[in-house]
């Protein structure tokens, strides 16, 4: 009997503690867990606690944590930034979409691509009103701060597509001061411009030049090889440029000696960046990449502050042909880099191939790389191609007789060895011809005197190697011939396109022998045109069937 009493007692207090305990969790539970006690035999469910019911397939990571008493809850994710490996300090560059079937590919002024109007107005003045293709596509693109490779064919206003988004955020003519950037603080340099020869540069030069006007010029400096060091070197103590224009030997060597502030600059421009993928610019191009610019988030260091935005590096790349080693260039320089052509934007992942850019190799294009590129756009729309045959010795005869019978003004004639160039000089000087060699060889001075005369009509055929193949805009050239064979598609692109300039005509003549053939025939394959075959005669070009 007192064991009985005992039990009760016990029982007692253990449902007393209970209830108290259940008391408190009731207290504490309707202001936090919204929890419910249901009467009656109904079946608890989420229906009956308000709640829909899910169904939601978890991984084996979450079943043990929710077998272990761990609550997995769902966040919003939260937009999220692009970041890039790279060799520098973890900026972030912020980006704006950009919606590519409503950009303005068919522009009819410069001012729908939202230039600043000082810009504008300086177009105007220079004789510029409707922007080209690619322009069109790629400066709206430039300004939404997207790192691009603008692709398209020689003389379409490739210089002017990345000049003119630079110079809207750069120097005197941009909308406004941004960021609280005032020029009189300014010491780093903003944008640095690379190109692979001396005369490319100069031309640059003196676009940027033109646009800017004489009271601005000393905002833009050269820094190409051949020129004297310290007189660019005091030049830049002195103007303190926001823009330089160099080749790539010249602006690694003046930054190694610690006179060239870039690490703020904001713009990187590669042209011909098929070019400066050579073995011979690799350690160069290694220092730029280094030290020119921040690369956006290496380190993982977020700023929201717009000075800090402004500071991340954008890279734009420019070529009239974009072989894989380029594609695998930009991928590891830029970050999320898009391809702009004539009337048409796309990302450029959506073509490229595995495997890393290795600055160490040569980027000469193998014939995978011509035929996997669009080659056809590199080419000017309005040329006649043609090839005729000769034997080796009478090749400078048949140039002659080419450029009478097609009356030709302005004649550029490549062959591809340096030796050679003299001598064909002679010959055709000793038939009459007005006719001058350039070359890597003569000196910048010479060289700048040469090209001044074939401008002003006072030499009629310019005889040249691959030096004048790249860049240079002879926009009076009407005629070009090819003494040497090209050595591949991307070669005879980048000749072919000195002539038909911004929408005008122009000629391309092939002088091969018959054992030489074939490779026109593969040229015409590659790059899926109409190579016709033809002869000289009584003055005449006579159209041969094949």
């Amino acid at each position: 009997m007192p064991v009985l009493v005992l039990t009760r007692a016990l029982l007692l207090v253990g449902d007393s503690l209970a209830l108290r305990k259940v008391s408190q969790f009731t207290r504490i539970a309707p202001s936090q867990c919204n929890v419910r006690f249901l009467s009656g035999s109904g079946s608890l469910t989420l229906a009956s606690l308000g709640l829909k019911s899910e169904v939601k397939t978890v991984s084996a990571n979450e079943k043990n944590k929710l077998q272990q008493g761990v609550a997995t809850i769902e966040v919003p994710k939260r937009r999220e930034q692009k970041r890039v490996s790279g060799n520098k300090t973890g900026l972030i560059r912020e980006k704006n979409p950009v919606d590519i079937k409503t950009a303005p590919f068919a522009a009819e002024s410069f001012s729908e691509l939202g230039l600043p109007p000082l810009l504008v107005e300086r177009l105007e003045m220079e004789g510029f009103t409707v922007p080209t293709d690619v322009q069109a596509a790629a400066v709206p693109t430039v300004l939404e701060n997207h790192d691009v490779v603008i692709q398209s064919y020689t003389g379409s206003g490739k210089t002017l597509a990345y000049l003119l988004p630079i110079l809207s955020r750069v120097g005197p003519l941009r909308e406004e001061i941004l960021d609280g950037y005032q020029t009189g603080n300014k010491v780093d340099i903003e944008a640095v411009i690379v190109a692979p020869s001396r005369e490319l540069g100069m031309q640059i030069v003196r676009e940027v030049e033109k646009l800017l006007g004489p009271a601005n010029r000393k905002l833009v400096q050269q820094l190409v090889g051949g020129a004297n060091r310290s007189r660019q070197e005091e030049a830049l103590r002195k103007n303190k440029p926001a823009i330089v224009v160099g080749t790539p030997g010249r602006i690694a060597e003046i930054s190694a000696a610690g006179k060239l502030p870039t690490h703020g600059c904001r713009y990187l421009v590669l042209d011909e960046v098929d070019q400066l993928l050579a073995f011979s610019f690799r350690e160069d191009m290694k220092r730029i990449l280094d030290h020119v610019g921040r690369r956006a988030g290496a380190h993982g260091g977020e700023s929201n502050s717009p000075l800090v935005k402004r500071a991340a590096r954008q890279t734009i790349m420019v070529s009239a042909t974009v072989p894989f080693s380029v594609i695998r260039a930009a991928r590891s320089w830029g970050c999320d880099p898009l391809l702009i052509q004539a009337n048409k934007v796309v990302p450029l992942e959506s073509l490229t191939p595995s495997g890393p850019v290795h600055i160490s190799g040569t980027p000469s294009t193998t014939s995978s790389d011509v035929q996997a590129m669009p080659s056809v756009q590199s080419l000017p729309p309005n040329l006649q191609h043609y090839y005729t045959i000769t034997r080796i010795q009478h090749k400078i005869d048949m140039l002659r007789r080419c450029v009478h019978a097609l009356d030709a003004k302005c004649v550029i004639a490549f062959m591809n060895h340096t030796k050679q160039l003299k001598d064909a000089v002679y010959k055709l000087e000793a038939r009459g011809m007005n006719a001058a060699e350039l070359h890597g060889d003569l000196s910048k001075l010479v060289r700048s005197t040469i090209l001044k005369k074939f401008r002003n009509g006072e030499i009629r055929v310019l005889l040249t190697n691959e030096l004048s193949a790249r860049g240079l805009d002879l926009p009076e050239c009407d005629l070009v011939v090819n003494l040497g064979l090209p050595t591949d598609a991307v070669h005879y692109a980048h000749r072919a396109g000195r002539t038909g300039r911004l929408g005008r005509k122009g000629t391309v003549v092939t002088i091969c022998e018959e054992p030489e053939v074939f490779v026109v025939k593969k040229l015409q394959k590659q790059l899926s045109l109409s190579i016709q075959a033809c002869e000289f005669s009584e003055g005449n070009l006579v159209i041969i069937e094949d």
